[in-house]
């Protein structure tokens, strides 16, 4: 879990990246701030990658789930008012 401060923000670790030369003029020419670019881009990888890691390691029971209503129906379908 992250270190969070007493206001509730995540502290910030100052970290070197090699980025695209021409990427970066162009990130600047924009006025993107690269920090914040790359820190949504790398929360929107681990974010990712969590969700694939959990569907593989739950994808015995999501198929198992998935053939139940193949051959059943939904649980409590007749219930469904639309």
């Amino acid at each position: 879990m992250a270190r969070v401060r007493e206001d509730r923000t995540a502290f910030r670790r100052p970290t070197n990246v090699t980025l695209d030369e021409q990427l970066v003029a162009a990130a600047k020419d924009l006025g993107i701030n690269l920090s914040r670019a790359c820190e949504q881009g790398l929360s929107d990888a681990v974010s990712a990658e969590r969700i694939r890691r959990w569907q593989e390691d739950n994808r015995e029971a999501l198929e198992a789930a998935n053939a139940y209503v193949a051959e059943y129906g939904l649980p409590l379908a007749k219930y469904r008012m639309f």
